[in-house]
């Protein structure tokens, strides 16, 4: 009498709907596209509404879809900065800096690996990718420890507790720019 609902529209209690994909679970929610039944753990959220996986069409980001050859590139990358970073740092910054000035050269060195990975990726994004840059950063440390005037001693390194700062700044650094998120 003072309804102004069709029948059609009402909902009745004795109609139980299941989620398509989850036969057990009880569901009032229904995909925006295609109207199949799903549940809360079923439902993605898309700017046109909920959806369920195949119509939301979830996929990887491309940022973060590393192929074999783009891991290559990385590696490459690495070897080739680590290389580079090493021997300026061994020749063009001079060893008795303070640790504000080896703070800056960490950096650098991190930017530098990291920069150059990202560049040959194409901008991707991972944990390849970290691993890549701190592998990197170490062979800059390598290189930069064969190649310093006096402290390659045949045999052994003659390491200063600023240089093993100034990798572990440039390592944490470089695996930060190419992070997840």
């Amino acid at each position: 009498m003072g309804t102004d609902r069709s029948p059609e529209l009402e909902e009745r209690p004795d109609d139980v709907v299941f989620c398509a994909r989850h036969p057990r679970v009880e569901t009032v929610l229904r995909c925006g596209r295609c109207d199949t039944p799903i549940c809360p753990r079923c439902l993605v959220q898309t700017p046109v509404g909920a959806r369920c996986r195949d119509c939301a069409n979830v996929r990887t980001l491309p940022t973060f879809n590393i192929t074999p050859v783009f891991f290559a590139r990385a590696q490459t990358a690495a070897l080739v900065s680590g290389l580079v970073v090493g021997a300026i740092w061994a020749f063009l910054i001079p060893g008795f800096l303070g640790l504000f000035a080896v703070i800056f050269i960490g950096l650098g060195i991190g930017w530098a690996v990291s920069e150059s990975i990202s560049l040959a990726t194409n901008r991707k994004r991972g944990l390849g990718l970290q691993i890549s840059a701190v592998m990197g950063v170490a062979l800059a440390f390598v290189v930069h420890e064969f190649l310093s005037p006096g402290t390659f001693i045949p045999g052994t390194f003659a390491t200063s507790d600023l240089d093993l700062v100034a990798t572990g700044i440039g390592a944490f650094f470089a695996a930060s720019r190419l992070k997840i998120g």
